[in-house]
């Protein structure tokens, strides 16, 4: 990979919330690259989550949560689903349950709401093949490979937030800090 294609990534920014009239962290990111990365808000849904989310927010079998589903673009063109999930204790009659685009994104509306990020969420990586579905969605061939990021953020009072399940179809670099001692 040449570094002009070096995308490294940094969950931080997606975790702060927002000041007032600040573009949205993938916003920034992308004209930080000279590029335009916009999002399309796809549907807003209560429903039971898939079993990790279950698990994370430790709900009981036919417990609803809300889920946020989002098209990312990249100069125009599709590049990841993003589907985050909220427990519905917290989400129902806020925003994050209603079928438009948050002011500010949803990490600022949770801080107004007492929910503040932990520094450290847990991100899970994995490859699998895309469904039918996101084929269509990110405009891929049939059987393309994707990658599969989950974040599970806690607020720093230590209660499950938000899981945050992003198909990519682009490459990803991190960078390991090491701790001080």
């Amino acid at each position: 990979m040449s570094s002009d294609d070096a995308w490294i990534g940094d969950s931080q920014p997606y975790l702060a919330a927002r000041q007032r009239d600040e573009q949205d962290a993938w916003s920034s990111e992308a004209a930080a690259r000279g590029k335009k990365g916009t999002q399309q808000l796809l549907a807003v849904h209560e429903v039971e989550g898939p079993t990790a989310v279950r698990e994370f927010f430790r709900t009981l079998p036919g417990e609803l949560v809300v889920v946020r589903r989002r098209l990312i673009l990249l100069d125009g063109a599709p590049i990841e689903l993003a589907d985050s999930y909220y427990p519905s204790s917290v989400a129902r009659g806020t925003a994050l349950a209603a079928n438009r685009k948050i002011k500010g994104g949803a990490i600022t509306l949770l801080a107004t709401l007492g929910f503040v990020p932990e520094d450290e969420p847990l991100e899970d990586i994995g490859a699998t093949i895309a469904t039918p579905g996101q084929c269509e969605e990110l405009q891929l061939r049939p059987s393309t490979p994707v990658l599969v990021l989950t974040r599970f953020t806690r607020s720093t009072n230590h209660t499950p937030m938000e899981v945050s399940v992003m198909t990519m179809t682009r490459h990803l670099q991190y960078r390991q800090r090491k701790e001080a001692s």
